[in-house]
């Protein structure tokens, strides 16, 4: 399974035009400001949805276009596939076989894991990076994930507008704040379980590429503390005793002060905080370390393990000291562009 063609209208510096990818290895090049990096960014937007150079959809578009297309096609066993996302000013349309789709369900039809530059800002930048980062990462493998956050978010806004407007002693606000607790509740679990699972592929992959007598974890700091042994009922327990705990404080200042939205994830080299006190060329080997365990984990968590090979490949390259800069790897559906 793999991408087979890719169209673009209006994106970037490219011309509008249909470029067809081979099964097994397709290599870009070219001189400096052609087209490359637009290329890689095409194919990750049209899998994901989103950029990553920029949050800013019109710096997408070509200067002075209102409109910009860009359609997928890759092939698997049950036939192909198409997917597409269609954005006219700020919104974005997504469709999956020339069907309109929310983007919920279109997330995750296309696996993609980019290594970039900036991912050291996963490190050392502020948790909001992370969270962003890792809820991405989650919702490719599990749809209830995704379907949690999207639901939280929608919660949280409701339940902050009720604190801001006094509103915590009404009857709407407790239903609010059961519902709050409760999809708060199933965003840790999947959170715990994942991290559990990544950390484990992360220490592996470090030794195994960078040095075999050093420890790396991967920690998730969770705003109710050490919940890795507490069952669901009790991180529920936990969670309403919080509640209570600052409601008066959040009446005061009109936002909610707890919940996953308040979470963070810290990588720890050798029992330190890698942020602190790792060195750059560290921080370095950790995010590629990352990146392979990333693919680990889809694998296992898609039951999907033909793409062994790639995996592979890529220890072989840093092994030999190569300098990787992009690279976009698919699961189910493979190309290194």
């Amino acid at each position: 399974m793999y991408l087979s063609q890719i169209n673009f209208n209006n994106f970037r510096c490219l011309k509008d035009s249909k470029l067809l990818f081979g099964k097994d290895f397709n290599l870009i090049y070219g001189k400096n400001g052609q087209g490359k990096t637009s290329l890689i960014e095409a194919v990750y937007f049209v899998a994901t949805g989103k950029s990553f150079r920029t949050k800013k959809v019109k710096e997408m578009r070509k200067y002075n276009f209102h409109r910009m297309i860009v359609f997928g096609k890759f092939e698997r066993n049950d036939g192909d596939k198409t997917i597409a996302i269609d954005v006219n000013e700020e919104k974005k349309d997504y469709y999956i076989d020339k069907n309109k789709n929310k983007y919920i369900d279109y997330i995750g039809n296309l696996n993609v894991i980019s290594f970039i530059p900036e991912d050291i800002e996963l490190i050392v930048g502020n948790p909001n990076i992370r969270r962003g980062f890792f809820n991405y990462e989650i919702s490719q493998a599990r749809k209830d994930y995704l379907k949690s956050i999207v639901s939280f978010e929608k919660i949280l806004k409701v339940r902050n507008k009720l604190i801001k407007e006094k509103k915590t002693y009404e009857e709407i606000y407790k239903i609010y704040n059961k519902k709050f607790i409760d999809e708060g509740v199933n965003i840790i679990i999947h959170r715990r379980e994942f991290i559990k699972n990544i950390s484990v592929l992360l220490n592996l992959n470090y030794q195994k590429l960078f040095d075999e007598k050093a420890e790396l974890q991967l920690k998730y700091d969770c705003f109710l503390g050490d919940v890795e042994k507490k069952s669901k009922s009790e991180l529920v327990e936990k969670f309403e005793e919080q509640c209570l705990k600052k409601m008066e404080r959040e009446s005061f200042l009109g936002y909610s002060l707890l919940g996953p939205q308040k979470d963070d994830f810290v990588f720890e080299l050798n029992g330190k905080n890698a942020k602190s006190y790792s060195s750059q060329g560290e921080k370095k080997s950790i995010i590629f370390s990352l990146k392979i365990a990333e693919i680990d984990i889809l694998m296992k968590e898609k039951k999907n393990i033909q793409f062994l090979l790639w995996t592979t490949f890529l220890r072989i390259l840093m092994k030999l000291g190569k300098k990787v800069f992009w690279i976009i790897l698919k699961i189910k559906k493979f190309n290194v562009l």
